[in-house]
Order: structure tokens, then C-alpha cells, then sequence
């Protein structure tokens, strides 16, 4: 597992955790937060210690130039000389050289040549997990609360886990099963699938998920007579 976080995250009794865990990591780290370690920086670069990798990036609207550097066994800060990390930074510039975006992690993860593009993804990815995870948990009807923090009493852990189980479903279905698929793509948003499915689930009895599916897919509801109050009351009489 490589745990990926922000800058608040990359502090010694943090990775110090992480690494009782076996886990890897890949964290941001900003100059202002470490300047020990960006000095660091400096002093290998002075000693050759520093990759720099550098590619022109044809592909946007504009030629942009990209440079990644890092360098290995860097102490984290001050206090914690002992705690060696893996430096990686990406620097985009611009045409006239300004810098257009520059990113900043350390990582226990060994960086080459080779796999350096790959571990810059991986660190950026983070945004992606923010914009395609809690953005719909708080926007599209999963009622993703700030709330729901831990506290003394478990009941708000609860709502969130069921949550996250419930987004999990969904993911795997939205990945996986061609009808959730097709519903999908004839609702457009969660927010009217989720609404659809409340409804069905509300006022039609169904067999199976698939069946509640193809239920909104085809418009089955549609056609399904209403029964008369007295056809109910008819039925139940021995």
C-alpha cells in the first residue's frame, strides 16, 4: 500500500507510524514547511547528488517545458535527523520560464530514472481521489457531511462507513455492470439515478438489484397498472 497525502501529513511521528505499518508513502512537502529539508536540497544539488530529468510537453495548447528532480536519503527536518526520506519535486515552466506549477514530495519509495513520471502521477493523483471521491460524496445525494467526524460516540463513524460501503457498491458497479451503465447514461447525473432508484424502491417490489435496473432502464413502472383499493381488499378476503 503507498499512502498519498498532503503536506500536513509529512511530519516525522506520522511517517515514523506509517513505517511501523509497512506501509509505503508519498507525501507533499512545501518549502515553507520544511525549509531544512529544501537546504537539503541545495547542498546535494551542490554535490551532484540531484536528478534532474527535463521533457518538452507538446501536448497542451502551449509548448510547455517539464523537469522533475529528486534525490534520495535527505533527512526530514532538524529534529529528526535520523529520518531519512526520498526527495521528488515536477516543475512546469512556461514559455517565457516562469514557473507554472511546481509540486514537492518525499517518499520512502526508491525514484529512477524510469519510474520517477510514474511516482509525480501517483502524487498528483491525490487531486483527482479529491475531485472524483469527496466532491461527489458531498454533491451527488451521498450526504457527505463534515460532521461526520470521529468524536467520543460512534454513531456518525457508522453513517460514514455505510457511506463509503455504498459508494463502493456503486464504483464497482459503474465499472462493471453494463445495465447500472446504461441507467446511467440515460439519467446523466447520480443525483436523478439516486432519485429514480428511491422511487422504484419505494413504490415497486423487486427481486434483485438488476431488476430495479432494468425496471428505470426500460420504463417497466410505466406500464404497471396501479391496483384499486378494492382489488387489495378483495385479496385479502379468505
Amino acid at each position: 500500500m503507498i499512502v498519498v497525502e498532503d503536506g500536513l501529513a509529512s511530519n516525522a511521528p506520522h511517517i515514523r507510524h506509517l513505517k511501523s505499518l509497512d506501509m509505503h508513502f508519498l507525501l507533499g512537502a512545501k518549502p515553507d514547511d520544511h525549509e531544512h529539508l529544501f537546504d537539503e536540497v541545495s547542498q546535494a544539488e551542490a554535490t551532484g547528488r540531484v536528478t534532474t530529468l527535463r521533457w518538452t510537453n507538446d501536448a497542451k495548447k502551449e509548448e510547455v517545458q517539464c523537469e522533475i528532480r529528486f534525490a534520495h536519503d535527505l533527512p526530514l527536518n532538524k529534529s529528526n535527523a535520523d529520518l531519512l526520506v526520498n526527495f521528488l519535486q515536477y516543475t512546469e515552466y512556461a514559455s517565457d520560464g516562469s514557473i507554472r506549477k511546481r509540486f514537492s514530495w518525499v517518499t520512502d519509495l526508491t525514484i529512477t530514472r524510469d519510474n520517477a513520471r510514474h511516482l509525480v502521477r501517483g502524487g498528483r493523483a491525490r487531486w483527482k481521489i479529491e475531485n472524483e471521491t469527496f466532491n461527489t460524496l458531498k454533491n451527488q445525494n451521498y450526504h457527505f457531511e463534515h460532521n461526520f467526524g470521529h468524536g467520543e460516540q460512534n454513531l456518525s463513524v457508522i453513517f460514514a462507513m455505510l457511506m463509503m460501503l455504498a459508494f463502493l457498491v456503486d464504483q464497482t458497479q459503474e465499472l462493471c455492470c453494463p445495465v447500472f451503465q446504461a441507467v446511467h447514461k440515460k439519467l446523466v447525473s447520480r443525483r436523478s439515478l439516486w432519485d429514480h432508484l428511491r422511487s422504484h424502491f419505494r413504490h415497486c417490489r423487486c427481486e434483485s438489484m438488476q431488476q430495479l435496473h432494468e425496471a428505470i432502464l426500460y420504463d417497466l413502472a410505466k406500464e404497471m397498472p396501479i391496483p384499486t383499493f378494492a382489488s387489495r381488499r378483495r385479496a385479502r378476503v379468505p
